[in-house]
């Protein structure tokens, strides 16, 4: 009968295990004034009108990138936060800005289009009535039919594009269902564990990326033809967007010797197989362009924002907890979703704490980080200088300081609960950290990994970084790198919302006994090889 009931006990423990799970010291108090500052007495709005409207574009290293980034310093300065300032992570390259752009059918008849060029592209000299000139594009060799044919002329590649109508709204929300799934989700497979033997789905995937690399390689060809045979421009679409939302990045060429790009002009969909559908029909097209950029190349470095309120416990000042997002955006619109609203509500957790005076044992530092468009470079490089090189994994002091970092970058969204990022260890520990703000948030915890933001740069030398579950709203389906990233875009009730829970982590991260855990250390990467 012991042996039996012996068995049992342990049989509920093993079924049962956060029952004994370490009980988080909440300050509940603390926890209550966070959330009247940052419901009630916000100055998110006013903080995200200064980085997008008052400041412009923030394309890295653009004098908008740095008219933000200097109100943000400014700002966390005021405030009482010490060491704030433009922090150099490494060399970028060049800045740019779009000083200029007209783009319009002037045969065979008028009409204004909406155009956007893409990043680091040269100019124009007010031309007009530039011929459009359709190519095919199949390989390489294929263009060699278009030799002598391209100077003076406007390109418009023979792929017609299909519209499709949209049935769906473009905004949304998560459902109990779609949480239900994300809490319920099963831990992925390390990358370094995988299955050698492909799966249909991989090898198909495989196959596409192969197929848009070569198709890249031989759009890269055409404009080196086109360039050296004084062709204007190019003009590009994508099916991604439609109704006067148009989706534009850059085509690298930022680096200090790299030379300008030639002029790839992003259209509508609508308007793209407008003029498609004219020129393949026999009926000549033509355009006035006039676009004019201007390149910076003063000072390459890059630049993060960094500023941090000092710990005041004498034992555990020296660590850190540490919140970020990215400044940088692309240059359609005021990149207000992505991610001026992520950088505000961090600006904006930082207010609430110095606000109400809280005496958090942890130094709390801040992190709006550059380059994240062109492949998450401010983290990256804050991050190999401060705590490890992911290609040696050879460790500072200040990584075994380091307890955690949070992340904001998909969207307006409220928060909805937060990825584990594959760390199973912090699950009792967020869902306490969750119990008071169930008012506000519904707190749901996933193991499922996020990609795409900077919270992998410190995930990739084994340091804590986790990102919020955010609701989708219209973030890939309208706003996400387009023309339509704009400060009307936002939603304010939303923002509020995700400052308050980012301060409420913040604090708690701050105030525990112990640094958050950590999963196993991961092994050196070859340089390149970025792991996320």
């Amino acid at each position: 009968m012991r042996r039996i009931t012996l068995f049992c006990i342990l049989l509920f423990l093993f079924l049962k295990p956060d029952l004994f799970a370490q009980t988080e010291k909440i300050d509940n108090a603390i926890i209550e004034k966070i959330k009247e500052e940052g419901l009630k007495h916000s100055q998110v709005m006013d903080i995200i009108f200064h980085l997008t409207d008052a400041s412009g574009n923030r394309l890295t290293n653009s004098p908008g990138y740095f008219r933000a980034a200097n109100y943000a310093k400014e700002k966390l300065a005021g405030w009482g936060l010490k060491n704030s300032k433009l922090d150099p992570w490494g060399e970028f390259g060049k800045g740019w800005e779009l000083e200029k752009s007209y783009l319009a059918i002037t045969a065979p008849y008028y009409k204004s289009l909406e155009a956007y060029p893409k990043a680091w592209c040269g100019g124009t000299d007010g031309l007009k009535n530039a011929e459009v000139i359709a190519v095919t594009v199949t390989d390489s060799a294929a263009l060699d039919a278009y030799r002598g044919k391209l100077k003076g002329k406007i390109i418009v590649i023979d792929k017609l594009d299909t519209y499709k109508q949209s049935f769906k709204a473009d905004a949304s929300k998560y459902t109990d269902e779609d949480l239900t799934k994300m809490s319920n989700a099963q831990p992925q497979e390390p990358r370094q564990q995988a299955n050698p033997n492909d799966t249909a789905a991989a090898r198909k995937q495989r196959e596409q990326f192969q197929q848009r690399g070569t198709q890249q390689r031989v759009l890269n060809t055409l404009k080196e033809i086109a360039k050296s045979e004084g062709a204007v421009a190019i003009l590009s679409s994508s099916n991604r967007f439609h109704d006067g939302t148009l989706f534009t990045q850059g085509g690298g060429g930022y680096k200090g010797t790299d030379p300008e790009n030639f002029l790839d002009i992003v259209i509508g969909i609508e308007d793209y197989n407008t003029i498609l559908r004219l020129v393949k029909a026999g009926t000549p097209v033509k355009l006035d362009a006039d676009v004019k950029t201007k390149f910076h190349a003063k000072d390459l470095q890059g630049y993060n924002v960094i500023g941090e309120i000092p710990g005041t416990d004498p034992k555990l000042k020296d660590e850190i907890v540490m919140i970020g997002a990215h400044l940088d955006s692309w240059h359609t619109g005021t990149g207000a979703t992505d991610n001026a609203a992520g950088s505000a509500v961090m600006i904006e957790a930082i207010r609430i704490i110095k606000t109400l005076g809280i005496q958090n044992k942890r130094t709390i530092r801040i992190g709006l980080w550059g380059g994240e468009e062109e492949g998450l470079l401010g983290s990256r490089g804050y991050v190999k200088k401060t705590f490890a090189d992911p290609t040696v994994m050879q460790l500072s002091p200040e990584h075994e300081k380091f307890s955690s970092y949070f992340n904001i970058d998909n969207g307006t969204g409220k928060v909805r609960g937060i990825y584990l990022q594959g760390n199973e260890a912090e699950r009792n520990i967020f869902a306490q950290w969750f119990a008071p703000l169930k008012d506000i948030t519904d707190g749901t915890i996933s193991i499922s990994n996020t990609g795409g933001t900077d919270h992998l740069s410190f995930d990739a030398v084994g340091l804590p970084g986790f990102q919020f579950i955010q609701d989708p709203m219209e973030y890939d389906t309208r706003t996400h790198h387009s023309n339509m990233d704009v400060y009307d875009h936002l939603s304010e009730d939303d923002l509020k919302q995700i400052a308050t829970v980012v301060a409420s982590f913040v604090f708690d991260a701050s105030q525990r006994a112990e640094k958050l855990p950590r999963k196993e250390l991961p092994k050196p990467r070859p340089a390149g090889q970025r792991g996320f």
